[in-house]
């Protein structure tokens, strides 16, 4: 029966490099419940060319776990661009405190869309743990990273977020967008 399963897997990892996004992102889909094997071919599946493909391939990381846990943190580490962002994804959707600590990290990362990313999944996740960081991150220099960081907070609910928040709320001048995620994340913490 084993050997049936790891036939059936070598023939989902081939696909993924099949020449049809719909062949790559229905293998990358089924892979989701094939264990640990699969990790390192779904997340060089995180750069595949097609965004489907790639999202296919973060929820499949996340469905796997625990295994991807450390193939996942690798990949936030030292790899570049999409693999980094569907890294993240992944890391939030397995949901486990043990990733907070390493999407918190992921908030001081060169690219600004990997460092949206963390600020968006550490609010999903409601961690308290990364509040201090998320108010640090208020002074982010992408206006982008700073909205979702104060959306973050306000999906957090955690007070000491306020008078940080109020403050970085003045100093948005002429960002609407901001000041209006802000005002409605201090609503939530009234």
């Amino acid at each position: 029966m084993d050997e049936i399963k790891s036939n059936e897997n070598e023939s989902l990892i081939e696909k993924l490099q099949d020449s049809d996004p719909d062949v790559r992102k229905d293998a990358a889909e089924k892979l989701g419940n094939s264990g640990p094997d699969a990790v390192e071919p779904l997340i060089k599946a995180l750069d595949d060319s097609n965004p489907d493909v790639r999202f296919q391939a973060s929820k499949s990381l996340a469905e796997i776990g625990d295994p991807a846990v450390e193939s996942l943190v690798k990949a936030l580490k030292g790899e570049e661009g999409n693999i980094k962002r569907y890294a993240t994804f992944a890391l939030k959707n397995i949901g486990d405190e043990n990733v907070v600590e390493h999407l918190i990290e992921a908030l001081n990362d060169d690219d600004w869309s990997v460092r949206k990313t963390s600020a968006k999944s550490l609010g999903e996740m409601e961690s308290k743990d990364a509040v201090d960081a998320l108010i640090e991150a208020l002074k982010d220099e992408d206006w982008g990273v700073r909205t979702a960081v104060a959306k973050a907070l306000g999906d957090i609910g955690d007070e000491k977020a306020i008078d940080p928040l109020k403050k970085a709320r003045r100093a948005a001048k002429g960002d609407k967008e901001f000041k209006k995620v802000a005002t409605k994340s201090l609503k939530k913490m009234a």
